[in-house]
């Protein structure tokens, strides 16, 4: 297998990613990748001081070395301890690989990835290749830099590492192969790159643009898995926009990855139906499971060169659509507005984040009309109610507004005489809690749509 390039016929791809690359390659130790690294990078940014003694808490302590100016003090590094499938990641410093049962060196693989989601995806690439007469090994991860999470965000300790990170030191992966640059076009991250030889890339969710520099790298090219049917929902969003739209179908692919955005030929794509009680967190975990196990399938094929070469333009499978970033303000619940199933599939696709909200009004059912109290309520799930009547005033001729408050569920009425049955809420100031305890609270109370 040495030697092999991926064939000129294979048109799709970027002249830049073909083009054939010298053998030979330095062999003197990776000093670019102290420039570049989970553990140096702190030294360096801002957004990743402390980055190490993050990880290192993280994924249960350890010694550190002390770091100058990106460059480490002592050559001698300790070694993190790991369990004993993750022993192949005690190598050398020079990155030298394990071999196959064939006695040739394993197929490297670099793993970009950052939210939970690749994290899961990671850990199904390192499970694969625990197997003993498994051919390649996941060689480094790259991941973007930690950020503060939760509530109470603090901008003076150091943040704690990308999932993704957090996963590969958990699981043995060498320090100076965690690799968290701000940008993927650095130059000290790409010479690091390029100094571990990788046979392939493979991206989860990786959230940072990769330039033709970097895709250049990789010798049998980069695949990414992506949670839609390409080439529909192209972009940041597939799962949410493809949920908030009520497609009947959605999947996930696998394909190589160009200049153009999720627009590379597919080399796997998985379909999924869908049956409208899916929610975004669920079915996006589940997509890049299905991913994973796609592309570990597609893997044996990519060493040889099929892959490659019988790769399938997205052309074939239809015209493109796409999926931009979801802004918070597109949660905001139109009741007067929009169907009943409109609502719902946003609220679908919406959950987790950035959620969805409705703007209500309450009164006691014996108070005056400008005792009106406007309350938001977020809106966690919702289904469409099939057999309620039209919520038009029949004497007004107008939308009417007025909320059902029944024992197991509140429904709203909403555009085209449909009505959103709200099963879970969020009060302000208080937990989730299912909407027949939410109208058990407002006991002779009503409860309206606030509306223009």
């Amino acid at each position: 297998m040495k030697g092999f390039r991926l064939p000129r016929t294979l048109l799709a791809l970027p002249p830049h990613c073909l083009e054939a690359r010298p053998e030979a390659r330095s062999p003197e130790p990776i000093r670019a990748m102290a420039m570049t690294s989970f553990a140096v990078a702190a030294t360096r940014r801002a957004p990743l001081r402390g980055c190490l003694a993050a990880a290192r808490s993280a994924v249960g302590g350890g010694s550190s070395a002390t770091f100058s100016s990106g460059v480490p003090i002592s050559p001698h590094r300790a070694r993190p301890r790991v369990a004993p499938s993750t022993r192949r990641f005690a190598v050398a410093a020079d990155g030298a690989s394990p071999t196959s049962a064939g006695g040739q060196r394993k197929h490297r693989v670099v793993f970009l990835g950052t939210p939970d989601v690749a994290a899961s995806a990671l850990d199904a690439l390192l499970d694969a290749a625990d197997e003993p007469d498994c051919a390649w090994e996941v060689h480094a991860v790259v991941s973007q830099p930690g950020r503060p999470r939760g509530r109470g965000r603090s901008k003076s300790g150091p943040p704690p590492p990308s999932p993704v990170a957090e996963c590969a030191l958990r699981r043995g992966v060498p320090e100076e192969r965690v690799l968290c640059p701000v940008k993927a076009n650095e130059p000290a991250f790409l010479e690091a790159l390029e100094r571990l030889e990788p046979d392939l890339a493979v991206t989860a969710a990786y959230g940072n643009f990769l330039p033709s520099a970097f895709l250049a790298i990789p010798r049998l090219g980069t695949l990414n898995i992506h949670p839609s049917l390409l080439p529909q929902f192209r972009g940041a969003a597939p799962v949410q926009r493809a949920l908030e739209r009520g497609v009947p179908v959605t999947g996930v692919t696998v394909a190589y990855t160009v200049l153009e955005m999720d627009a590379g030929p597919v080399v796997r794509r998985v379909e999924r139906s869908l049956d409208g009680s899916e929610t975004h967190v669920d079915l996006l975990r589940e997509l890049f499971a299905t991913g994973a196990a796609a592309l570990l399938e597609a893997l044996p094929s990519v060493w040889t060169g099929e892959a490659a070469r019988d790769a399938t333009p997205q052309a074939a499978f239809g015209e493109p659509t796409h999926a931009p970033k979801v802004s918070p303000e597109e949660g905001v619940l139109d009741f007067a507005n929009e169907t009943a199933t409109a609502l719902r599939d946003k609220v679908r696709g919406f959950a987790g984040w950035p959620g969805t909200k409705g703007a209500f009004a309450v009164k006691k059912e014996d108070e005056a009309e400008d005792a009106w109290r406007e309350v938001t309520l977020k809106i966690i799930t919702a289904r469409v109610f099939e057999n309620g009547d039209d919520p038009m005033d029949a004497e007004a001729g107008a939308y009417s507004g007025a909320v059902t408050l029944t024992k197991k569920a509140m429904r709203v009425p909403c555009a085209g005489g449909t009505w959103l049955e709200v099963t879970e809420v969020q009060p302000p100031g208080k937990k989730a809690m299912d909407a027949a305890s939410y109208a058990n609270g407002l006991k002779g109370s009503v409860l309206k749509v606030l509306h223009e």
